[in-house]
């Protein structure tokens, strides 16, 4: 027996709305994912994302000793050596998971994504009004700052946020 449809749609809705703010890549591609899960050491209520790189595989073309040079007593070379070329796939770089701790969807309330914007503004990434939207412009404000940083993605890292002083600094002791 299928679900009704009403309940399917209804389904979907649901799904759609997990995305979080900051979620959106504004039109450019990407391979970060918000996830549910965690990396295995994270402390409990973190929100984290992560990125999967691919294995990395080439064709690499090697020439394998078939037949070793024979050589006279006298040191002369009688019959050079034999080689075959061969050809393999390999793996040149690991599968990589890299883990990074964003900010939870809980604390995008107006005010934060305001001050969010607010701080934006101020270090010339973000023009436009601290309407408390999370809006494209806001999103590539972020991706534009957190770039300097090597992270190209519109979802506000857990560092950039302490970076910008959003999220107070965790103590050392």
């Amino acid at each position: 027996m299928f679900p009704a449809p009403r309940f399917l749609i209804g389904m979907c809705l649901v799904l759609g709305a997990c995305t979080p703010p900051g979620a959106s890549t504004g039109g450019k591609l990407s391979k970060f994912q918000i996830v549910q899960t965690a990396p295995v050491d994270a402390a409990a209520g973190t929100c984290w994302g992560n990125r999967v790189s691919p294995a990395v595989i080439e064709t690499v073309d090697r020439e394998i000793l078939v037949q070793p040079a024979q050589v006279s007593s006298d040191g002369r070379i009688q019959q050079p050596a034999i080689y075959r070329k061969e050809s393999r796939q390999e793996i040149v770089q690991e599968r990589r998971e890299v883990w990074t701790q964003i900010v939870c969807v809980t604390a995008f309330t107006d005010d934060f994504v305001a001050s969010l914007q607010r701080a934006l503004a101020a270090r010339g990434f973000y023009k436009g009004p601290a309407s408390g939207l999370m809006d494209n412009r806001t999103r590539t404000a972020i991706r534009k700052l957190q770039s300097e940083d090597g992270f190209e993605e519109a979802v506000l890292t857990l560092a950039t946020a302490r970076k910008l002083g959003l999220i107070a600094v965790e103590r050392t002791q």
